[in-house]
């Protein structure tokens, strides 16, 4: 497995270089551009087939800088600083540790001071261009898609908030035993959790700014399946611990042409070091699984890359706006549900029945994403607006 980026590097290219980038870290970095790239062409093509319409909006221009903007921008560079000059004075400590050093109260006064000049010296500058001149409001026209700066941001905060107190609530004796780790890690996220608390910020923001939430939702379809999917291949490649259940049974004749590591994995040098130790292995990250598990995120990245790629080739032929969503939820769900049945995870229990979190959310998803289809189709007969031109 590889913990860091420095360490996929190394294997592929042969030597070592130290970056403090979390090889998690990074592919949910990377999920979040998929993400804004598929959603911003889709709002694009719908622009251009004249659904989504530009909205007119009065703004105030030349407005003078208050002392608060200082205040904040000043804080703002401060911080930067502050921990940006401690980044370079003190590298092996950020490598080792990126992000117990950014959280911490680790950082270089002169650098405080630098950032804060900078901070002051740009306030400054814009002081200076609006020298003069009064301040009036114009109307400004914007897209749809120029607010997919906003809509990412809203993303971001909702979606790392919600996967975490989702995941906290499914492992509660983790987060009472380590709260600032389990709030803080980049490891244990819930995807589900990101999706719904993301999903409300979002269409909430969208319906208040003149996107229709059937074509957001639609627009955003086929970016949340494939940000999964890469975010999966982060979960595998890091070893985070979203593996499956133990495999002891020979791999089936049917993929004996991939590698033994496709069907059974014992996730070696794992980011969480779960496991035992591997013998002769030096430093962090020394540890192995003692049984061979399902490499279900592996399977998960496939299979929702896949559903991703198809949903992308099909997207112009559904008639209705909203039934890509839906259609996106009943696939996911389905995925979701299958793939629990061999992952590790912790069961609740009601009525008798055991269950994950996961199990009950993707259910929950399959059945909204069935009575979507029916309903947008039931209303299409009297909101045009639902009628994909």
């Amino acid at each position: 497995m590889y913990p860091t980026i420095s360490d996929l590097l190394q294997d592929l290219l042969g030597f070592h270089f130290p970056l403090p980038i979390q090889t998690f870290g990074f592919f949910m970095a990377l999920s979040f551009a998929a993400a804004y790239w598929f959603t911003n062409q889709e709002l694009i093509r719908k622009e251009n087939a004249g659904l989504l319409l530009p909205q007119t909006k009065l703004m105030t221009i030349n407005k003078p800088i208050e002392i608060t903007e200082y205040a904040v921008h000043i804080a703002l560079y401060a911080l930067i600083g502050f921990k940006l000059l401690e980044m370079v004075l003190d590298y092996d400590a950020l490598v080792q540790n990126p992000q117990a050093f950014i959280l911490s109260t680790k950082g270089n006064f002169l650098g405080a001071l630098v950032g804060a000049a900078y901070g002051y010296y740009e306030k400054y500058k814009e002081a200076l261009k609006l020298k003069g001149k009064s301040p009036s409001q114009e109307s400004v026209t914007i897209k749809a898609h120029e607010q997919m700066g906003n809509i990412l941001a809203l993303a971001a905060v909702g979606g790392i908030l919600g996967a975490k107190i989702f995941h906290n609530l499914e492992n509660l004796n983790e987060f009472a035993a380590n709260p600032i780790e389990a709030l803080f890690s980049f490891s244990g996220l819930t995807f589900y959790g990101g999706l719904i608390v993301a999903a409300v910020l979002i269409i909430r923001y969208t319906n208040k700014n003149g996107i229709a939430w059937y074509h957001m939702v639609d627009s955003a379809a086929v970016g949340l399946m494939m940000a999964y999917g890469i975010g999966r291949i982060g979960c595998h490649l890091s070893g985070d611990g979203d593996w499956g259940i133990e495999n002891f049974a020979a791999q089936p004749a049917f993929i004996s042409f991939l590698p033994d590591w496709f069907w059974a994995y014992q996730y070696p040098n794992n980011v969480i070091n779960e496991g035992i130790s591997i013998p002769g292995c030096v430093g962090n990250h020394c540890y192995m699984l003692p049984n061979p598990v399902f490499p279900t995120p592996l399977y998960e990245a496939l299979i929702s890359i896949a559903i991703a790629l198809v949903l992308w080739a099909v997207r112009k032929q559904f008639k209705i706006a909203g039934q890509l969503f839906f259609t996106y939820l009943i696939c996911n769900g389905m995925e979701r549900f299958l793939i629990e049945k061999i992952r590790v995870n912790n069961n609740y229990h009601l009525f008798g029945l055991a269950f994950t979190q996961a199990e009950l959310i993707s259910f929950a998803l399959v059945i909204a994403g069935i009575i979507g289809l029916w309903w947008t189709k039931k209303n299409a007969q009297t909101n045009k607006a639902l009628i994909l031109r």
